[in-house]
């Protein structure tokens, strides 16, 4: 890792809605990013270590998109993805992130959070990342220790790599270094959209700096409050049983669906059986265990993969394989991820025993599911060697001005009871959405009520009435639209 050194400028000034900005010319060098036409790409140094701002320092990537109608351009919107290791760079890149009204009059700005991606990186092994998530699954206290072992070589691993930003990569000192972004844009308040993990960043954002705060947008929102292993696993899992509920129904219920007529219920718990047993076997005669199967059912949150995963579960079933199924894989593992989630997060289980209690409570409560890949990351900090420095607690934000959380009803990712804990805490505005997947507010989103209300804060400050609902657009068993949003979830390391 590269340390470079340096200073960042400070400056800014009052920018009214709907009047042009009047900002000095910010301190960023900003360049034509080499792989992104009529995209600028630039980076910022900020301290390592935000308790001794003269020491050493670290880059943060920037990308940036221009307001369209610069004549009406009211100030930056500073974006974040979620993650933990998710890149606003890669996302401003990649496609246009807002509606046609916030581009309009607003500069688009990602950023990677330290460690991540055109960020200073956070380096740690990779084979040891992905052993230590392939042993998750402990069924004795042996396999429970082994995992311990990897965790513990995987943490020291990024240390050993990445020297003071291993110890330095939670949440507090990414709000540090948004304000610090926010100050070099020349913007003297933030305004901010923040997406899964991204949410939290807002959050606390809104708590260390209430008076810089213009506008935050936070949608799918962690709750930061959840106190044990349990709160965890249980509220990961309930829209997945949930949404499993209605796919059985709708199946049972719809002449076109592969299983009509079969008891979807009884014939997924069959599969499990048959899973757990090692009998279960899918295309090219391999054996399909219990998590590849539940991870292929997590498919259940998409209304609009139904169709194809009851054909998948009717094909297992007939014992012709399926396709399909292997198809509609989960997400992958992603370094930067554990260092920044056991910063911010501690989970504690304390040996196999306790896992197994906590299992077999997940398979008593929520029946059909039992588990979704979710549940593993609380797995992820056994024995790890990484300070929790970010402890979970309640939101306290005060003298801010108005926030606005987004909520899904069925997201299985931050699910949405966490969103109503989080507007509660903070005062925000929450925008419900009926509807499905993870995140609501884009340009190819699911909801114009979403993105109309949104878009109403945005622009002119004016945060939606308290209570508002905007209905699902979803359309069970159709197909797959350029509107849905992959399912990446707060963590893109699952």
């Amino acid at each position: 890792m590269t340390l470079v050194a340096g200073a960042l400028a400070v400056s800014g000034a009052v920018v009214a809605p709907g009047v042009a900005s009047a900002a000095p010319a910010p301190s960023v060098n900003w360049q034509p990013c080499p792989d992104a036409a009529g995209v600028d790409c630039a980076t910022i140094d900020v301290p390592v270590d935000w308790a001794k701002p003269a020491g050493d320092k670290i880059q943060i990537g920037l990308a940036r998109r221009k307001a369209k109608d610069p004549a009406k351009r009211i100030g930056a919107i500073l974006m974040d993805p979620g993650g933990p290791g998710g890149s606003g760079v890669g996302s401003v890149k990649s496609s246009e992130q807002f509606t046609e009204a916030a581009r309009e009059r607003f500069d688009q700005v990602g950023f990677d959070p330290r460690g991540i991606n055109t960020s200073s990186k956070l380096l740690c092994d990779r084979d040891l990342a992905s052993q230590a998530t392939a042993a998750r699954h402990p069924t004795s206290q042996a396999d429970f220790d082994k995992l311990a072992g990897l965790n513990r070589q995987l943490h020291d691993s990024c240390r050993a790599n990445s020297g003071k930003l291993a110890d330095h990569v939670d949440n507090l000192n990414t709000v540090r270094d948004m304000d610090a972004i926010r100050a070099a844009l020349g913007e003297q308040k933030l305004t901010y959209v923040g997406y899964s993990y991204g949410s939290l960043m807002g959050q606390q954002y809104a708590e260390k700096f209430p008076h810089r705060v213009r506008a935050l947008v936070l949608d799918g929102n962690m709750d930061h409050s959840l106190k044990t292993a349990w709160d965890f696993m249980r509220s990961e899992t309930a829209p997945v049983e949930l949404g499993f509920v209605k796919f059985a129904n709708w199946c049972d219920t719809t002449a076109t669906c592969a299983l009509h007529g079969q008891d979807t219920k009884k014939v997924y718990a069959e599969l499990k059986a048959k899973a757990k047993a090692g009998t279960l076997i899918g295309s090219g005669g391999k054996p399909v265990d219990f998590y590849q199967l539940a991870g292929q059912a997590f498919g259940v949150t998409r209304p609009a993969n139904w169709s194809h995963l009851a054909t998948a579960l009717r094909n297992l079933k007939d014992g012709s394989g399926s396709e399909a199924l292997e198809a509609l894989a989960g997400p992958v593992a992603n370094v930067p991820y554990p260092s920044i989630w056991c910063s911010d997060w501690s989970y504690p289980v304390r040996d196999y025993a306790e896992y197994q209690r906590l299992r077999d409570r997940l398979s008593r409560q929520f029946s059909n599911v039992e588990w979704t890949p979710y549940v593993d990351h609380a797995l992820t900090c056994v024995n790890s060697g990484t300070k929790t420095t970010n402890p979970q607690r309640r939101l306290e934000i005060r003298n801010a001005p108005p926030l606005v959380m987004i909520g899904n009803i069925h997201d299985p990712a931050t699910v949405y009871e966490w969103n109503v804990t989080a507007a509660r805490q903070s005062g925000a505005h929450l925008i419900t959405y009926e509807g499905w997947g993870h995140t609501a507010y884009r340009q190819t989103g699911p909801s114009p009520c979403v993105n109309a209300a949104v878009d109403e804060y945005l622009i002119n400050l004016k945060p939606p009435k308290r209570g508002l609902s905007c209905p699902a657009t979803e359309k069970p068993g159709a197909a797959e639209t350029a509107s849905q949003e992959p399912m990446a979830g707060p963590y893109q390391a699952a």
